[in-house]
């Protein structure tokens, strides 16, 4: 099972920008999917982007524009580069691995937006 640990959450007002990274304890490179997800207080954890081997990465409608994805095999990392936050976006954010039947998740890290 491989360890993912985020950070980089935190308050910002609404239209703000936020950058949140995801450092994994194994090579990420060859793995299947890799994303993030977030749930909100009383809702369904949801999926936000998920970039899947040989596909490039696809977004949830509600983001798109305004999250970009971004990874760095060398650094078994991964990010969320988040812009033109809106209070909706409040909610913890995961770190999703996918390597086959194995699926690794972190501890989360959370995101307020809010004046």
């Amino acid at each position: 099972q491989m360890t993912l640990v985020e950070s980089g959450g935190g308050l910002v007002q609404p239209g703000g920008s936020l950058r949140i990274s995801c450092v994994a304890s194994a090579s990420i490179a060859n793995v299947d999917t890799v994303g993030w997800f977030r749930q909100a207080p009383g809702k369904e954890r949801e999926w936000v982007t998920i970039d899947s081997k040989g596909y490039g990465p696809s977004y949830t409608d509600s983001v798109k524009g305004r999250f970009t994805f971004f990874r760095d095999n060398a650094k078994n990392t991964v990010g969320l580069q988040m812009s033109s936050l809106k209070p909706e976006d409040t909610a913890v954010y995961y770190c999703n691995v996918r390597q086959g039947m194995r699926m690794s998740w972190g501890q989360g890290t959370q995101v307020t937006v809010s004046s």
